[in-house]
């Protein structure tokens, strides 16, 4: 379920991983590209900048503030709101207290949400305007 993308011996498209080790812990908001990967603890607003950042959060992991990222993958503690534009996994040891948006939802046997569950659609598509008539009277040439 969660390693089930099928590898082609490229490298991921998420570039270069962070890791925020267990017994780390972060006060304040951060704001990352790429991929991120938490053991330890946020205290504060997670915002991901480019389409293509993900966030995976360990079985030991907590945030504790808001996620705004493409991607997320969650097997640990959160407590606040989840946006994940893309796609949002619940891993079975997931714990959400907030509400979680999203897209895509893929979500495990024993994973909690205490909160609302909010599906975003994609933005209506704008049809190109009609173009004006000829003018009455004209004839083409």
């Amino acid at each position: 379920m969660f390693s089930s993308k099928k590898s082609n011996g490229k490298s991921s498209s998420y570039g270069a991983t962070t890791l925020i080790a267990k017994g780390t812990t972060i006060r304040g908001d951060l704001t990352f590209s790429g991929a991120i990967y938490l053991e330890g603890r946020i205290e504060g607003t997670l915002r991901a900048e480019g389409e293509d950042a993900c966030l995976t959060l360990s079985d030991q992991g907590t945030v504790i503030g808001e996620i705004h990222a493409p991607r997320v993958v969650l097997n640990g503690e959160v407590k606040g709101d989840v946006h994940a534009a893309e796609r949002l996994e619940l891993a079975e040891a997931a714990r959400i207290e907030g509400n979680i948006f999203y897209k895509v939802l893929e979500m495990a046997a024993g994973a909690q949400i205490n909160g609302k569950m909010i599906h975003q659609t994609e933005a209506p598509k704008r049809l190109p305007a009609p173009e004006a008539p000829a003018a009455a009277g004209a004839k083409p040439a």
